[in-house]
Formats: C-alpha cells, sequence, structure tokens
C-alpha cells in the first residue's frame, strides 16, 4: 500500500533528532527489539512514538496490528491524543484515518457514576456495575423470566412515561445527560417486578450477537472515526442507549491505537479482567515517561490486606459455614454444599481458614501494640498526635523469613496458605448465590494475599504492617483502630522480573522518557538486559536541547549540600538554608513565572515563608492535595503576571505538565531528592538492590545509588526539563546543591548525560546573581 512513515509524521518535517528515532523505533521492532530513548523535553517524543508504531501497524508486511501507549502522566496521555489527531488531520485525503481509543476506568464512562446518581459514585461504581449486570444477566438468562430486548423497551418507555398513562403522557421526559447527549433512559436504574437491573447493559446483550465478534453490537461507526477520546465514546453509546464500558471492550481489538496507563498491562487484576488480549507479539508497545516504570510497576505487583478487609473477611467464612452447620435441612444449605462440591473446597477448610483468619486480625493487634508500646509508650493519650507509620516484620537488611510466618508455623500447617485462595473464590460464588447479588467479596482479597504471601521469597520481597492515619469513633477509645487503618503488605522490592515478562509478551516498541540516564541502570532496573540476554535487541538513544543554545541558562549552584545534617529542621536559622533562599531569591527576583522544587512539602512551606518576605511578586505553595486544589492553583500560577510556585519536587507539578510558552521563565531545584532512608521499605528496597544489581549483581553499582540516587536526580532533572520545550523558548535552570557542581563522593554529576552535564556549569553562590545578569543581556 506504499505507506511509510514520513506519510504518517504528523508534521511537516520531523526534527533530526526524530527521524533518527523513528527509523531506530521501526528498524529495532522489525527485529523484534525494544528501543530504548531519552529526549529532552519538546524534542517530540509522542509523534516519534506513534509514527513509528502506526508504520508498523500500517505496514502490510509487518506482524503488528496495534499500537498500546502506556504512559503514567494524565498530561501526557492528553498530548498522544492531540498527536493522534494531529496524525490524522495531515494524512492524505484517500486514506482512511487511524482508529484510536482512550482506556479508563468505569468510573469514567458508567453515565451513573459521572452523573452521581442511582448511589453510584467513584467508590462504588465496580460493586454496583458487577451487580446490576449479574441480575441483568439472570434475568434474560436462558431460564430467566424476560429478554434483553423487553428490559431495554421497558426502560426506554418509562422514560416517555408510556407504562404509567398507557401511551397518553405528554410530560417532558426527564432524560439522563451525560457527556453533553440524552441518553434514552431515567436518571435511576431500571426495575423488573422488583429486581433492579442497568438499562444499558441490557441494550447491550440485546445488540450482542450469539456468536461472533461483540464489536458487531457497536452501533456506531468507528472505523472512520479517528480517535474516540473518552467523552466521544460516552456520548456515541450512553446516546444510544447501550453500555459504554462494554463499547469499551468491544472495540478494543479492533483500533489501531489503544491509549492507557500503566495499569492496563502491569496490574495482574486488570490484565486478567480487560486488556489481556491486547498484550501479544502483534502489539508495538509505546512506553512512555518510563523513568516512572520500575516505581509504577513495584506498587502494581505489590499486595497487602488491611484490617478491616481481615474481619469482613471472617464474617463472610461464617456466612457460608452457618447454613450447614446449624441448618443442614434447608434450601441454603444445599447451596452452599453444592457450590463447595463444585469448587472442590471441604467445610472443614472454610473452618480452618476461619480460625486462621481471625487468629491473625489477633496477631495483627498484638503487634501494633506491642510497637506502639515500645516506640510511644503515651500512644493511647495521644491518639489525636498519631503519623502514619510502619512496623517492619523483619530486619529490613537482613532477607529472612517475616514474624507473621513464623508466628503461623507454630499453628497452621502449609495447607492454609496455598488453599487461601480456591477457599476465597468458593466463598465469594457461595455467597454471591446465596445473597443473588455479584459484587467483590473481602474473602477474595484475603485469600490471594495469604497466597502470595505464601509464594514470595524473602529476599526480594519485603513484608512489614503498614499503619495509616484515620479516625473511627467507633472504636474504643483507647484502640489503636481508633485512630489508624493497619494493612499487612507484601512489597515486591525488585520488581524488574515481573517489568521484562510483560515486556517479553510484546512484539517491540519504544520506552521514551525526558530523564532515563544512566541507561545502564534503566536497563538493569527494568529486566531489559535480560530480554537482550534471551535475543530481544535492544538499542540504546540519547537526544539533548537542539534548540538554540542562547536561548537558557543553566546553573550547578555550589552551595552547601542540603542535607538534614548541614541545614537543620525547618525554621532553624542555619547558614545553609540563608545560602538556599539567596539563591532562590535572586531566581525568583527576575521576571517571569519561576517554579521552586524543593525535597518536600515540608521544606516547601518554609521557603515559601521565606520568600514571601524578600519577594515582591506573589509566592504560591503547592500543598499535598487532591487534584482539584492543585488544578486550581496551576490555573493561579499560569493566569498573567510574575508568580514564583514553591512544590514539593516528589510532588505532581514537577513533571508531565505543560509549561509551553511564557507559563515558566526559571526552574530552581534545591538538594538532592531522596526518599526517607529510614524507612524500612526504603532500606528493604536498598538491601535488595545491592544483592541484584550491586558489585555481586549484575549493575555493578550499589542498592543505594540504584534505587535511591538515581531516581532522585531523574526527579531533578524533570523539574528543570519544564523550562525549554521548543526553539522560541528561553528561561533559566538552577540546581543548587554542592552535589550538582562538584565532583566528590557523594556527588551526582554522573548521573546527568554528558550533554546536560556540559550544560549546567558550577558556579559559587555568590557569583549567581553575575551569571543571570549576564544572560539577561545577552
Amino acid at each position: 500500500m506504499g505507506e511509510t512513515w514520513r506519510t504518517v509524521f504528523g508534521h511537516d518535517e520531523p526534527y533530526p533528532e526524530q527521524a533518527d528515532g523513528i527509523e531506530t523505533a521501526i528498524d529495532t521492532a522489525d527485529r523484534g527489539g525494544f528501543a530504548v530513548i531519552e529526549g529532552a523535553c519538546g524534542t517530540g517524543k509522542t509523534m516519534l512514538a506513534l509514527t513509528a508504531g502506526i508504520d508498523r501497524v500500517r505496514d502490510p508486511d509487518s506482524p503488528f496490528e496495534r499500537v498500546v501507549v502506556l504512559t503514567s502522566v494524565k498530561q501526557q496521555l492528553r498530548q498522544f491524543e492531540a498527536d493522534v489527531r494531529t496524525i490524522n488531520e495531515n494524512l492524505p485525503e484517500d486514506w482512511r484515518p487511524v482508529s484510536a481509543l482512550t482506556l479508563v476506568g468505569k468510573a469514567d464512562v458508567c453515565p451513573y457514576s459521572r452523573e452521581q446518581v442511582a448511589d453510584i459514585d467513584d467508590s462504588t461504581v465496580y460493586d454496583r456495575c458487577e451487580g446490576l449486570r449479574e441480575r441483568t444477566r439472570n434475568l434474560t438468562g436462558s431460564e430467566g423470566p424476560t429478554t434483553a430486548a423487553a428490559l431495554a423497551s421497558d426502560a426506554r418507555q418509562a422514560q416517555t412515561g408510556l407504562l404509567d398513562t398507557g401511551g397518553n403522557a405528554s410530560a417532558t421526559p426527564d432524560y439522563l445527560e451525560t457527556a453533553g447527549e440524552p441518553t434514552p433512559y431515567l436518571p435511576e436504574t431500571a426495575d423488573y417486578e422488583g429486581t433492579e437491573y442497568c438499562p444499558f447493559y441490557a441494550q447491550y446483550l440485546e445488540d450482542l450477537p450469539e456468536e461472533g465478534d461483540p464489536v458487531e453490537a457497536v452501533p456506531f461507526d468507528f472505523e472512520d472515526a479517528g480517535l474516540l477520546d473518552t467523552e466521544d465514546l460516552v456520548g456515541l453509546s450512553a446516546g444510544h442507549g447501550t453500555c459504554p464500558h462494554s463499547m469499551l471492550g468491544a472495540l478494543l481489538p479492533h483500533v489501531e491505537v489503544a491509549i492507557g496507563n500503566y495499569y492496563h498491562a502491569f496490574d495482574p487484576r486488570t490484565v486478567d479482567t480487560f486488556t489481556g488480549a491486547l498484550l501479544d507479539d502483534e502489539t508495538f508497545l509505546v512506553c512512555d515517561e518510563a523513568h516512572m516504570l520500575e516505581p509504577r510497576v513495584r506498587d502494581l505487583v505489590s499486595d497487602g490486606v488491611g484490617d478491616a478487609t481481615l474481619r469482613d473477611a471472617e464474617s463472610e467464612l461464617t456466612r457460608a459455614i452457618q447454613p450447614v452447620e446449624f441448618d443442614p435441612d434447608t434450601d441454603e444449605a444445599e447451596v452452599v454444599r453444592g457450590e463447595l462440591e463444585e469448587m472442590d473446597v471441604s467445610l472443614d477448610e472454610l473452618k480452618t481458614t476461619r480460625s486462621f483468619v481471625r487468629d491473625l486480625r489477633e496477631e495483627l493487634d498484638r503487634q501494633v501494640q506491642n510497637y506502639l508500646d515500645r516506640e510511644q509508650p503515651s500512644w493511647r493519650a495521644a491518639l489525636d498526635d498519631l503519623a502514619d507509620d510502619e512496623i517492619p516484620l523483619r530486619d529490613p537488611e537482613t532477607p529472612e523469613p517475616d514474624a507473621i510466618t513464623e508466628w503461623a508455623s507454630e499453628d497452621y500447617g502449609d495447607d492454609v496458605w496455598v488453599r487461601a485462595e480456591s477457599v476465597g473464590a468458593a466463598v465469594a460464588r457461595t455467597l454471591n448465590s446465596l445473597e443473588e447479588e455479584d459484587r467483590e467479596r473481602a474473602i477474595t482479597t484475603v485469600g490471594r494475599v495469604l497466597g502470595s504471601w505464601y509464594r514470595a521469597d524473602h529476599a526480594r520481597h519485603f513484608r512489614e504492617i503498614d499503619l495509616s492515619r484515620t479516625w473511627n469513633e467507633a472504636e474504643p477509645p483507647d484502640s489503636w483502630r481508633r485512630a489508624y487503618n493497619a494493612r499487612l503488605s507484601l512489597h515486591n522490592c525488585v520488581p524488574g522480573d515481573a517489568i521484562s515478562d510483560r515486556l517479553d509478551d510484546f512484539g517491540g516498541g519504544v520506552l521514551m522518557s525526558a530523564t532515563l540516564e544512566p541507561l545502564d541502570v534503566f536497563r538493569s532496573v527494568t529486566g531489559l538486559d535480560e530480554l537482550a540476554d534471551d535475543g530481544r535487541p535492544v538499542v540504546e538513544r540519547t537526544y539533548g536541547l537542539t534548540f538554540p543554545s542562547e536561548n537558557r541558562t543553566s546553573f550547578a549552584v555550589d552551595a552547601p549540600a542540603f542535607t538534614h545534617e548541614n541545614r537543620g529542621a525547618p525554621g532553624d536559622a542555619t547558614e545553609t538554608r540563608e545560602v538556599y533562599v539567596d539563591a532562590v531569591a535572586e531566581v525568583a527576583g527576575r521576571e517571569g513565572n519561576v517554579l521552586v522544587g524543593m525535597p518536600n512539602y515540608a521544606e516547601a512551606e518554609w521557603m515559601a515563608g521565606e520568600l514571601e518576605t524578600r519577594l515582591d511578586s506573589p509566592v504560591l505553595l503547592d500543598e499535598s492535595s487532591d487534584d482539584g486544589t492543585t488544578e486550581a492553583l496551576k490555573t493561579d500560577f499560569f493566569a498573567g503576571g510574575d508568580k514564583t510556585l514553591v512544590t514539593s519536587i516528589r510532588g505532581t507539578l514537577t513533571e508531565g505538565v505543560d509549561y509551553r510558552g511564557d507559563r515558566l521563565h526559571a526552574a530552581v531545584v534545591c538538594g538532592v531528592p531522596l526518599v526517607d532512608t529510614t524507612s524500612p521499605r526504603t532500606r528493604a528496597v536498598v538491601t535488595a538492590y545491592d544483592r541484584a544489581f550491586g558489585t555481586d549483581g549484575r549493575g555493578g553499582r550499589s542498592g543505594f545509588e540504584t534505587a535511591l540516587t538515581v531516581p532522585a536526580v531523574r526527579k531533578a532533572r524533570q523539574a528543570v526539563g519544564r523550562v525549554i520545550r521548543g526553539p522560541d523558548e528561553r528561561g533559566v535552570r538552577a540546581l543548587v546543591d554542592a552535589r550538582y557542581a562538584r565532583d566528590r563522593w557523594n556527588g551526582v554529576r554522573d548521573y546527568f548525560p554528558e550533554w546536560e552535564r556540559e550544560e549546567f556549569r558550577p558556579v559559587s553562590p555568590d557569583m549567581l546573581s553575575l551569571g543571570l545578569d549576564r544572560f539577561e543581556k545577552r
């Protein structure tokens, strides 16, 4: 068909680096490999990756059938959507547009959840959806009392009042509207002879062919629609009276580009229930913001279960046991026996698991009380002041069995762990049959976690109790449960195996970010080296800023290292703190908007307070808050007039946010933003990385470097990279800390790519003003 990547490319002419990157990605993918690309902010990585992937999909001789885009930042998801639209707008007139779809969760597409009606919202949508779907299927199944067509028709007639008035209704119908479109149904869920059901899902079932592809149930044209973003999908689906989430699933295998987040490839439950069919060797992978791949996947492949869930699981086990134990001749008992037999689970196993869960809660209670008594003896009198905490269940630096495993080995054998998942599945199925509803059961989560807890090793996994601050008046006034939620957590310290196993499912692709260097570390921690050993090519490219160098100036300010030892606590009048305030004020006192990144929110609050006494322009403080508050802060920052925005370097405003044009004139990063190195979990990760990638492992770097220092430097680079994003933009970038300026034992200059090391010139604090003056004159 003669298509080439230059025809797919959405602009008149690529940057030279874009062209090289596209050709590298195409060639590497054709050989079943992955291109690893670091490209500075604004260098067109999104268009690069989409062009390469779509070119492979459109090539009739290529094995690729689709592109799957994964990104961890919502702003970047919007950028991929925009670039797909740009590609389609510039394709030759006789070419069909690239079909694309944005992947989102049920809460984003369910009409009831979106409009907060029918007792369905973000927190209830999954359970309510499964229950409504199950009841709808039960009503319309082979033994059900009605048909999907009748249910959908009844719901439509109820909307216009025909059922209530015999067809003579004249009142204006109260349509449920969503995504700017009216639906054919009431704002409430529908009812059939006392059974609640979902009319949107009923319409989908009516349109679904008995045999064949579910895409036949899609009531609108999508092949020539180009990109269907969330609003498009919901409007088209709900406007036709069918289920948007079901449409999402039906369309997925048939679009050329699917845009989602890391969950869609790396969360085991999401893959099993939704996206698994996309993850094969016919898929070209685009992994964006790939510097976040390791920490995000670590979270996704870790697991845990809370104290309240254990309590609920015990109750569910009792609910399943009681009919057989106390009323063996009832219909309920017969249902239980039938389900257990079908699942090959015995009643004794349910009783043993219930005893284990009950005893586990008691052991959890004992562990928490002992810890608080030891670390905070007066905790009962200070419940209001307790902070989040961690209770390690083993020495973080000594791989060995944890306290919970050792406790269980005294009274329980291996069978209770091994069979926990099967017992959980059997109980969930039994209760759904008894109560005629289908929802997520606590015992399912408990069974999964117990099975994982038993199988996971003790060298690469770390077990602890996480205490998160809450307040529950129902608990006794002297109980830790009044102040804390406790969670048994199983942390995967080294997620590289999980990453490489998933990457190996794809046919090839691109992993990219503005901050991947050092690439040897990235390859090690993501398992790419293992793929290369298995014969799958891994090709590296690093592209620096090619925009005019005279438009920017970059400083590595040789200030005393911003460590707790040097600076003291926020508010301490130390010499180190004075140097940092002087440096930041020097930059922020100049023309334009300035972003200041501090190691944490407490330091950000301190710096903002100091700057308010120094600057004539407004100082905005970003605090740990919800998305709405953060968006309002960004709007204020962009609204015009010179402002300084102070935030944590580990917050959401220092990467993924588009500070294009004159939105940002300077960025200052204070210190190297290492995470809390005293945390038991952090110490466990460092120890595991020492074993996996240290001098005795593959990478040859210490665990501290690999697990902490390199990610911290990437965070700093992301922040200063916000300033220059186009050839006409100008600005100042400053990294304040001697570790950025000097080659010393704890220096971090080696973690920058060579081009960036050359740009960030070391300067003493007293010479910063002169450097800024020279840049302004130039």
